[in-house]
């Protein structure tokens, strides 16, 4: 019985994947708060070149 439990404790086949997954996330993250920080700024950027091209033509 305690070989089995030994064996449980060792084993870390799993632990590859979850820590794929938590800096998977944690990028996640960062990108949707880059993305709300600069959302607006961005938006001005493409409201002023479609001016500039409703303008040109």
């Amino acid at each position: 019985m305690m070989k089995l439990i030994r064996s449980l404790i060792r084993e870390e086949k799993g632990q590859g994947m979850v820590e794929y997954a938590l800096i998977i996330a944690l990028i996640a993250i960062v990108v949707l708060g880059a993305l709300e920080a600069l959302g607006g700024q961005v938006s001005k950027v493409f409201q002023g070149i479609k001016k500039s091209l409703k303008d040109s033509t």
